[in-house]
């Protein structure tokens, strides 16, 4: 089965590691997920970087150079840089563990480890952060979608929508007006690639376009041509509300 990774523009990481070989097999495989990775081997130099760059987060090995892993934490908190940390390192005794998550690591993985696992732990805490930031009702035109009460109204009435379609809904609200392809979509869903060729996104948005723009003058979900799927307000389309309704996208 071939794999695609979307790229994610908004996951920019910053890993400091010492160790050429297991900075560059790391730095390859986040590349390869399409995330945007800088690195360096020095704890000073990682320190001071840290500091003034908008990173999304931060993967620290604790064995650096020039000054301790837990250092450079400790540093970073001290002067008010919240950006997220992830802690690798081979020490592996719980007092090393709790003393990095006391310092503010956001999380710890202990060398060796899976570089699915990593990816994966980075991605937890990207949708944490993204989570807490985001407001939790949303509105487009006449539909409200509110994350808390996990509801959806359009027009006054409330919809019933399985997980996956209030997670694709809140995905598309979320990102009003741009055209997400089928690919993200499925990998910020489901939390993993699909072959490109799956229709596991199309018969999901038929069904939200059912219950969501069938019997209104308002489409909200268009097709993007070669790309995906965007919500946006602009009106009747009298073509994608015939195709939607014969199950064609």
């Amino acid at each position: 089965m071939t794999m695609t990774y979307t790229a994610e523009p908004d996951l920019r990481i910053f890993y400091i590691e010492d160790n050429p070989t297991a900075r560059e097999f790391v730095k390859r495989g986040l590349e390869s997920r399409g995330i945007d990775v800088e690195s360096c081997s020095d704890g000073i130099e990682g320190l001071e970087r840290a500091k003034v760059e908008p990173y999304a987060i931060i993967v620290l090995d604790l064995g650096l150079p020039s000054m301790d892993g837990l250092v450079v934490l400790r540093t970073l908190r001290q002067a008010g840089v919240e950006t997220p940390v992830l802690v690798l390192s081979g020490r592996s005794q719980p007092s090393d563990r709790i003393a990095g998550l006391n310092l503010g690591a956001d999380d710890y993985l202990a060398k060796p480890f899976a570089l699915e696992e990593l990816i994966a732990r980075v991605r937890a805490i990207r949708r944490r952060v993204q989570t807490e930031a985001q407001p939790l009702e949303l509105q487009v035109a006449d539909l409200m979608l509110d994350a808390g009460r996990h509801s959806v109204i359009r027009a006054g009435k409330y919809l019933v929508l399985t997980p996956k379609e209030f997670a694709l809904l809140e995905l598309l609200m979320r990102n009003k007006g741009r055209a997400l392809s089928r690919s993200m979509m499925t990998e910020r869903v489901w939390g993993q690639a699909f072959e490109v060729s799956s229709h596991v996104i199309s018969v999901h948005i038929n069904h939200l376009r059912s219950k969501l723009d069938q019997g209104y003058d308002r489409h909200l979900i268009h097709t993007v041509a070669g790309v995906g799927y965007m919500l946006e307000d602009r009106g009747r389309n009298v073509f994608e509300s015939s195709s939607s309704q014969t199950g064609t996208v």
